[in-house]
């Protein structure tokens, strides 16, 4: 199942953090498909957490991240 999946890179806001990371979708899958499906959390693997303030440091990175679904406020493919 995992040669299945293709990495998306995505970036997401919430209310105080910016979060880079990669979501595994499924061949042809879109981004906002995924979000709809979604249960309570996100996977995303390779993460980095940022601040959202202008200039904001890097406060984490994880190899694995569950993001709960109810704190995005915006979320993009790309970087």
């Amino acid at each position: 199942m995992a040669n299945d999946l293709n990495k998306t890179r995505v970036t997401i806001l919430t209310g105080t953090y910016r979060i880079k990371g990669d979501v595994d979708l499924l061949p042809g899958a879109r981004l906002t498909d995924y979000m709809t499906e979604a249960k309570d959390f996100i996977a995303l693997t390779d993460a980095e957490v940022w601040e959202t303030t202008l200039g904001g440091r890097q406060v984490f990175s994880a190899p694995f991240l569950n993001l709960r679904r109810d704190h995005i406020q915006v979320i993009a493919p790309g970087h």
